[in-house]
């Protein structure tokens, strides 16, 4: 396949120069090893979408596709009476939009093969670009657009999905999550309906509170976890966000047919777009799999190390956080103790939560000081210097915590600056958490935001972490800056963020950054383009995180997903190491409450993760035991090499009579032999696992399993797998 690819490629780009000087309609073939996009061209010059599924072998196969070709896209006022993928309002009020093929380019650079269809209004300057990426090995396309006009006035953007896909099958089962504050990632499986169905967020910041921008589509039947046909899609953006699924299944042209429009949420943002702007969507990643919803997270988690996160392969840091063991109650002996619990715990970040700023208006709780963003002499009279010195004296390095897209109304910023905050002047102010939005549709307020960070950065240059947290969302929401634009605010906001974000990372690239927004407001690749790691939900009770990060595993690698061992749950010390080392192990725990043992197996388990952080980051990820429907869990991460392995096994609320089968692996070699090893034991001479140390056949592991060994409620067990001669 990989041979067929490549000459896929090359024919595209080699023969469709050829194909247009004949005036011939051209194939376009997008592809990965596995999966093909392909278009062409009907009579009328249009674009059409001729097939989506799985590679085939040769050329000559995709010319002989005679199957309806369905519009690559649906423009408002012209095309078929379906949900438009695109609409304009021209400058003349002309409220339509038509597009035909004007040319297209592919090049292939390594592993991937980009790209650019060219369309164009015939009656009007208006120029429409489709992109895509296909990375060929991690079987994933990249797809965005661009739109551009030169009309002489501002012409008014109505719709502008990042893509449009078609699919014509049976049935369709779709998988989606949502949830809200420390309540992330309820899974829901249904099969979709007749009409458009949509899942959507309109809260302008932390847009993934409710509803993630993700979703698997499983076709004809419910997939599991290593069989059936399944679509994974995710879109990369901070804000709102909209994907639509149309349903068409009788209609008097084709049955069966569903239409998925995946980008921008267009509410309350008809856009204004001057001449010679450009507009470009976000990109939306998707990956088709034949073989069940865990190739399409490998699929995915694959393009995420290597494309989709900043530093996705590097290793992270692990940190002790202070907000639980102080919250906003410190001072400078306090946190220097703490730091030397940082260093006695082993590692190798101390993360200063929110509560060190605001002078006039200290910031002794979540009413004042938010947007004063200077040191509280009371509380740290010689400044983040001190701090900065004490950690190295502990050997560790300080991290800091930021909200600086936000502000209080009892702040000094509120009182200068009023003109920098989303509100609207004759309402009254809808206060969350005590604060409200700036507005980073600003380039002022960008910069206010930008040298937040900066300036602090600048001053304390051995601060290595950054944890940017957002803990409110947009109502009541109007610009002074924008004036008669107002619809564009949601998505310049965003635009604005990135801008602030981008710079950041241009001129400190090493600082490691956590993507936060009140747990789990923007589990998104829209910032983590630029974030290291997210945090997954501020609700850090083991037993829930196991489902919270369970569910996450479908969209993002789980070593990038932020865990802490907390005071949260009732469970044991080794629960909660066993849970916070499946993801990011961090801790937010009062340190010096620990007994001797338990400090020794939070360093034991601290080592045991640095150890295997590498198989964490960007190991290959089976779920193999699903907590929704069981009292039980299991889940594994292998390496490439498939010569180490991690298998995590929960017990959840069990009960009396619970019937537990056996754990099969997968993913591992079958002619290998493992040697199993219980890590985080409290007891090394008592291990939970009765085959530790024994060793085992990849073909064994994986044909007849392991018996479940765990006894009683709320047990948990992580087995290193090791390949031995």
């Amino acid at each position: 396949m990989k041979k067929v690819g490549l000459l896929i490629m090359c024919y595209v780009s080699l023969c469709f120069g050829t194909l247009q000087a004949q005036k011939k309609d051209p194939v376009i073939i997008i592809s990965t090893e596995n999966t093909t996009l392909a278009y062409t061209i009907n009579t009328k010059n249009q674009l059409t979408q001729l097939y989506f599924g799985q590679a085939l072998k040769t050329i000559p196969d995709y010319l002989l596709i005679n199957s309806p070709s369905f519009p690559a896209l649906i423009t408002q006022g012209t095309a078929p009476v379906r949900e438009p993928s695109l609409g304009v309002v021209h400058a003349d009020n002309n409220p339509s939009l038509e597009l035909q093929y004007f040319n297209h380019h592919t090049e292939v650079k390594g592993n991937i093969q980009s790209t650019e269809i060219q369309l164009k209004d015939p009656q009007y300057p208006f120029f429409v670009s489709l992109h895509f990426k296909a990375y060929r090995n991690e079987n994933v396309i990249e797809q965005w657009i661009e739109i551009k006009h030169q009309e002489k006035k501002p012409v008014l953007l109505k719709y502008y999905s990042t893509a449009f896909l078609q699919l014509q099958e049976q049935n369709y089962y779709l998988t989606h999550f949502f949830g809200d504050w420390a309540n992330e990632m309820r899974m829901q499986e249904s099969l979709l309906p007749e009409g458009i169905y949509n899942i959507e967020s309109k809260l302008g910041t932390r847009a993934t509170n409710f509803d993630l921008p993700s979703f698997m589509l499983s076709i004809n039947t419910p997939a599991n976890e290593e069989d059936g046909k399944v679509l994974a899609g995710t879109l990369a953006w901070s804000g709102n966000f909209k994907l639509a699924f149309e349903n068409i299944r009788y209609s008097e042209d084709v049955g069966h047919l569903l239409q998925i429009l995946p980008g921008i949420n267009n509410y309350a943002s008809d856009y204004t777009l001057p001449p010679d702007t450009l507009f470009t969507t976000p990109s939306f990643i998707y990956t088709y799999s034949y073989t069940g919803k865990g190739q399409a997270s490998r699929n995915l988690h694959q393009w995420a190390v290597n494309y989709g996160i900043y530093k996705g392969k590097e290793n992270k840091s692990t940190l002790l956080n202070n907000w639980e063991s102080t919250y906003f109650n410190f001072d400078e002996q306090k946190l220097s103790g703490l730091l030397n619990e940082a260093q006695n715990l082993g590692v190798n970040v101390f993360l200063l939560d929110d509560g060190w700023f605001g002078n006039k208006y200290p910031r002794n709780n979540d009413n004042a000081g938010l947007g004063d963003w200077e040191v509280d002499r009371k509380k740290l009279p010689n400044g983040l210097p001190f701090l900065v010195n004490e950690a190295k004296k502990n050997n560790v390095k300080l991290g800091i915590w930021v909200e600086p897209e936000m502000v209080n109304p009892k702040s000094e910023l509120y009182e200068k600056h009023p003109e920098w905050i989303l509100k609207l002047s004759n309402r009254s102010e809808d206060l969350r958490r005590s604060q409200l939005v700036l507005d980073l549709t600003n380039p002022k307020v960008q910069e206010h935001v930008f040298k937040v960070v900066d300036n602090i950065l600048q001053e304390n240059t051995d601060i290595a972490y950054i944890k940017w947290d957002c803990n409110r969302y947009m109502t009541n929401s109007f610009s002074n800056y924008l004036k008669n634009n107002q619809n564009n605010l949601f998505i310049d906001y965003t635009l604005g963020l990135y801008k602030v974000l981008q710079r950041i990372r241009q001129k400190y690239p090493d600082v490691e950054l956590m993507w936060c927004s009140g747990g789990g407001g923007r589990a998104e690749y829209g910032g983590l383009k630029y974030s290291n790691e997210f945090w997954p939900s501020d609700n850090t009770d083991p037993l829930q995180r196991i489902f919270i990060q369970y569910g996450y595993s479908y969209f993002f690698p789980m070593g990038i997903q932020c865990a802490h061992v907390t005071n949260w749950g009732k469970q044991s010390l080794k629960f909660k190491l066993d849970v916070a080392m499946s993801g990011k192990l961090g801790f937010d725990i009062r340190v010096n409450e620990m007994s001797s043992q338990e400090l020794k197996l939070s360093q034991n388990a601290l080592n045991n993760y640095k150890n295997f952080q590498e198989v964490i980051n960007i190991g290959e990820m089976y779920r193999l035991i699903a907590p929704y429907n069981n009292h039980y869990a299991a889940w594994m991460l292998i390496d490439q090499s498939k010569n180490k392995a991690l298998l995590y096994t929960y017990n959840l609320q069990t009960q009396l009579g619970d019937h537990f089968t056996p754990i099969y692996c997968r993913g591992l070699d079958p002619d290998k032999k493992y040697q199993l090893r219980e890590l985080n034991l409290e007891d090394e001479d008592h291990p939970q696992l009765p085959q530790n140390k024994k060793i085992f056949s990849g073909d064994f592991l994986m044909k007849v399993g392991l018996q479940w060994f765990l006894k009683g409620s709320l047990k948990s067990s992580i087995i290193e797998l090791k390949a031995v001669n």
